[in-house]
């Protein structure tokens, strides 16, 4: 939803700065993946820093593109490399908020986490099959960066239970749009 309403709008502001960025794209992406490996490491015994590695993760995640658009450097395999390192930082990200609600005893949340993580799993399948059948499929209200900022969120006000509610909730919802999408069009 974010990604569909606002696209590249940072492409502009950030091009300047983002031209003098002598590191490859695809560095820039290998990092944030490892800061979000850290955030999800860090998660289970500490909230708020792993929410600002989040933060800081999916930073690098948007600032990875806008390096490569602007310096020429778009490839078929550095968009393979982001888009999977998108989905082991997902995957990461949840396990690591199941472990914290393990921890913590709280079964529900931890149940939720791994429900969550199914729904992103296939909110990005979808829209891959879909992609595959020639579909364009950039639909739904739960993508990728609505995921991280809420997770983010969840981390920092420390109401991580609430926010994998709306996270389970609406990443099946947005599973169920894309499908609907894709059965119009196909």
């Amino acid at each position: 939803m974010i990604s569909a309403k606002l696209g590249h709008f940072l492409d502009k502001p950030l091009e300047p700065y983002a031209r003098r960025v002598s590191i490859s794209p695809n560095v820039i992406t290998v990092a944030g993946f490892l800061i979000t490996v850290v955030a999800a490491l860090v998660m289970p015994g500490n909230l708020i820093a792993g929410g600002l590695l989040i933060l800081l993760g999916g930073l690098l995640d948007m600032l990875d593109g806008v390096v490569a658009r602007s310096n020429g450097k778009v490839s078929r395999f550095g968009a393979l490399l982001d888009s999977t390192l998108d989905r082991y930082s997902d995957a990461c990200l949840f396990i690591a908020a199941a472990w914290y609600f393990f921890t913590t005893d709280h079964i529900a949340g931890a149940v939720l986490s791994i429900g969550s993580l199914v729904g992103a799993v296939l909110v990005s399948y979808v829209r891959a099959r879909a992609e595959g059948l020639k579909i364009a499929c950039h639909v739904g209200i739960m993508e990728r960066p609505e995921r991280i900022v809420l997770l983010a969120f969840g981390c920092l006000t420390g109401w991580l239970f609430p926010v994998m509610i709306v996270l389970f909730v609406l990443s099946h919802v947005t599973v169920i749009q894309r499908i609907l999408h894709v059965s119009r069009h196909a």
